[in-house]
């Protein structure tokens, strides 16, 4: 099997459930090396994000030429992006290195706890310069309602804002519509087409990082050579099952099992 390399670049978590944490569980869940540059320091748990502080844009622009001068990427996930200064950063060094790559955007502007961890002119420089880097963006609902100037609550509102931003970004967008009170159901808007992708309601309150994961479950099928229909159903399949596997730890809402595909849940 071909070893893919996939980077990662993104906010730390320290409890491990999501952020760059999340990222290299899941790239090591598919077999995949793992590689990251890190945007900002949180301190968070199950409970919420209690504070986060941004790495300087030098020592991220040096994370990324370290990575870049010595080991490239095969694909490329974007996380957590601190600042103006970082999305600069990011931009220069995906137009010099990464033309070329699959780049999984996942606009993370929220946490679900109601943390405000990007300001509103570091996702307007993201809309200005860093979008149209991207193959695909990944909003939740809520987020893809922030970029898309009013609120996304049902299926058909997720279909027209699915449209409305491909077509204003030039860029595929995959809005997730895990916050649907009916259904999980994601919808996809590219070049190929507009795509709706069942989801199934699991029974698991512990859904935290579920974001992370998907997007770079999504980097390592892009980085496979996927249609990114057949890559978002693959790592769809992939986040289902690392949260019907039941993992529960923290008094709040807690992570996924990033490993249950390299497990066996029954063994003693």
């Amino acid at each position: 099997m071909e070893i893919k390399k996939i980077l990662s670049i993104a906010g730390s978590d320290s409890s491990g459930g999501a952020g760059i944490q999340a990222d290299l569980k899941t790239i090591t869940s598919y077999k995949f090396y793992g590689m990251t540059a890190i945007t900002a320091i949180t301190a968070q748990n199950t409970m919420g994000v209690q504070a986060s502080s941004p790495i300087s844009e030098e020592m991220l622009k040096s994370q990324l030429l370290s990575i870049c001068q010595d080991i490239m990427p095969d694909a490329v996930k974007i996380g957590m992006v601190a600042s103006p200064g970082q999305v600069e950063v990011i931009s220069e060094i995906a137009e010099k290195y990464f033309k070329d790559l699959p780049i999984v955007l996942d606009p993370v502007i929220t946490s679900t706890s109601g943390f405000t961890l990007v300001p509103d002119e570091t996702l307007e420089k993201m809309k200005e310069i860093l979008f149209k880097k991207a193959t695909l963006i990944t909003p939740n609902l809520i987020e893809a309602g922030i970029i898309y100037g009013k609120k996304i609550e049902s299926l058909e509102e997720m279909k027209e804002a699915a449209e409305f931003l491909y077509n204003k970004y030039k860029v595929a967008f995959l809005i997730k519509g895990g916050h649907l009170k009916d259904s999980k159901d994601d919808v996809l808007c590219g070049r190929e087409g507009l795509f709706v992708i069942e989801g199934k309601n699991i029974d698991n309150k512990n859904t935290h990082g579920t974001g992370c994961t998907l997007s770079s479950a999504l980097a390592c099928e892009l980085a496979k050579g996927k249609s990114l229909y057949d890559a978002l159903v693959a790592a769809k399949k992939y986040l289902s099952g690392a949260i019907a596997y039941g993992f529960d730890i923290g008094r709040g809402r807690g992570p996924l099992y990033h490993m249950y595909n390299l497990s066996d849940k029954n063994e003693n």
